[in-house]
């Protein structure tokens, strides 16, 4: 595979210096969950239109919640086979030469979503950018409208499982006593269970830790925030043996990418709290 073209978190204006390179690959990955206000499982709903109103010069869009996961199931964004993955993707554009550059205009998650799902299958040349399509609207660089088709490309599968953490892993841990391995992306309040929840029970995981996603980035401007707060923030878990979860795999991935970027590999419980919380034999703790 070839030297990467830009480190895994890119600025708007490194990005801009390498728009020309035909190993580029853009992809707008943006997506919105539709919450009810009473509460109550939320709706997927795809980013395309608003991609097509604006992006990144030669972007395409990447359907998280679509092609990107199971179709059919009980909760949303189950992660799909290797093959049918890098075969989705591949459709996308990308390929075993590319480098891809990943977006979102509403929140960091679904680009460091598109990050880990390519991570996992072993691609490596994936870049983030910093600050997402709003950081880019900030640094005055040009847009485009209307639908991008990149040429289809093969992507191969290398999958690395142990990337991936299911819910019976989980359990044994709990029932370990090494629930506190169990890091938790949400917000203070649904880590606690209160307010309205998206999820069958309100709550977490026994004994698992709180690192909200908005302690590594700015979630105003979708900046990362500087390396030393960052490992600030993490320096409380054992990277060596934490595992990331949120509600359901997306946030979760924003944990995951800043530990990344430190050095370590930590997996992700890709079923979360959306797979955990529907078995009600399983416990879940709240305050």
């Amino acid at each position: 595979m070839p030297e990467p073209l830009l480190p895994p978190l890119a600025s708007p204006p490194q990005v801009h210096a390498v728009l020309g390179d035909p190993r580029l690959r853009i992809l707008d990955a943006t997506t919105y969950l539709d919450r009810p206000p009473g509460g109550g499982p939320y709706q997927v709903r795809s980013g395309r239109d608003e991609y097509e109103q604006e992006h990144l010069p030669g972007a395409g869009y990447a359907d998280i919640g679509g092609n990107l996961s199971v179709a059919d199931t009980p909760r949303p964004f189950v992660l799909p086979e290797p093959t049918h993955l890098a075969t989705a993707l591949g459709a996308s554009g990308i390929g075993d030469d590319t480098h891809v550059v990943v977006y979102a205009r509403n929140s960091p998650m679904w680009a460091t979503r598109l990050w880990w799902l390519l991570h996992y299958l072993g691609h490596d040349s994936v870049s983030v950018l910093d600050g997402g399509l709003p950081g880019w609207k900030a640094a005055g660089l040009p847009l485009e409208s209307g639908p991008v088709h990149l040429p289809a490309a093969t992507l191969t599968a290398r999958p690395r499982p142990e990337l991936v953490v299911t819910l019976e892993d989980v359990l044994a841990r709990v029932e370990a006593g090494q629930g506190a391995q169990l890091v938790n992306a949400l917000s203070p309040q649904v880590f606690r269970g209160e307010g309205t929840t998206s999820y069958s029970r309100p709550g977490r995981i026994p004994d698992s830790v709180n690192l909200p996603w908005t302690d590594l980035v700015d979630p105003q401007t979708l900046r990362w925030r500087e390396a030393s707060e960052r490992a600030q923030a993490l320096e409380q878990y054992d990277a060596e043996t934490s595992v990331a979860y949120c509600g359901g795999g997306i946030s979760a991935t924003t944990v995951v990418f800043s530990w990344f970027l430190a050095g370590h590999d930590v997996p992700l419980y890709d079923g979360s709290l959306a797979e955990w919380s529907a078995r009600p034999e399983l416990p879940l703790q709240t305050g």
